[in-house]
């Protein structure tokens, strides 16, 4: 079985095909899907779709680019609903959580205080984090060095290798996905052979990031999680490891690295 450790299954773009998408999924064997939320808003969207489905499950939090319409009560709501939540075995996560320095107009000091604020959330019930890792790997080690949280995934990993080696050390994997079927990505393609295969999670962030045989990200193809069996191939073909070998690995650095989600899947 194949873990798609980062799909936005809620997103507007499957609301016409949603279980066709899901179907596809099962058949190229992506039967556990962790579905992170993005804001408060999605939090009963992500819960009820991963209990509508076998083996999926879901994580709560508030993305760094919704934060410009959060408010502070958002974090007292979250506080309350990860409670509430622990008791829920397809609970595994805080996330998406992190810091986007790419997108212009971005509030920084309110991104940083959702971030500081969150990783506290997840300290105090020793849950991993889901994180939104974009032009800001330095930003988000400094509170992760401040601030103790058990791991998680740094989701659309593209640092260099040192900071992939840092986050490595706090105990996170790295999420790599479509961006790494691309020829172009040298410096994803690199981490992908350079450092060892206990390092990476493989996620699809469907609808996103769509893999190079769906299109460039120009055209804004739609992906979805069925594609992650193929870009676990491009990952098998680029360290010259048997497919099977990558599955097995990634499947379980993903229950590592989530201990909710590893009970949950043994207790089925």
């Amino acid at each position: 079985m194949w873990i798609d450790t980062h799909c936005h299954l809620d997103a507007d773009e499957f609301s016409g095909d949603r279980a066709a998408v899901v179907a596809r999924a099962d058949a190229a064997d992506v039967r556990c899907i962790v579905i992170p939320a993005i804001e408060v808003a999605n939090f009963s969207a992500v819960r009820t779709l991963a209990h509508s489905h076998p083996q999926h499950v879901y994580a709560l939090g508030i993305h760094p680019m919704y934060v410009e319409r959060a408010q502070p009560d958002d974090l007292k709501q979250l506080r309350t609903a990860v409670a509430a939540a622990m008791d829920d075995a397809r609970f595994v996560a805080i996330g998406e959580i992190g810091l986007d320095f790419f997108v212009p107009g971005l509030d920084r000091d309110k991104q940083e205080f959702f971030y500081v604020e969150q990783l506290k959330i997840a300290a105090e019930f020793q849950l991993p984090v889901l994180l939104h890792v974009r032009r800001s790997q330095d930003a988000l080690l400094k509170q992760l060095r401040r601030i103790a949280v058990p791991g998680g995934f740094a989701h659309a990993f593209n640092g260099s290798f040192q900071q992939a080696q840092m986050f490595i050390e706090l105990g996170f994997k790295l999420g790599f996905g479509g961006a790494m079927t691309f020829d172009r990505a040298l410096q994803i393609r690199r981490l992908a052979t350079q450092l060892p295969l206990d390092a990476f999670v493989l996620e699809t962030d469907a609808p996103d990031i769509a893999p190079a045989w769906l299109g460039t990200q120009q055209q804004h193809p739609r992906n979805e999680p069925g594609e992650l069996a193929r870009i676990g191939a491009v990952l098998a073909q680029l360290r010259d490891v048997p497919l099977d070998a990558v599955r097995a690995a990634t499947t379980a650095n993903a229950r590592r690295a989530l201990p909710r989600l590893d009970a949950f899947l043994t207790a089925l």
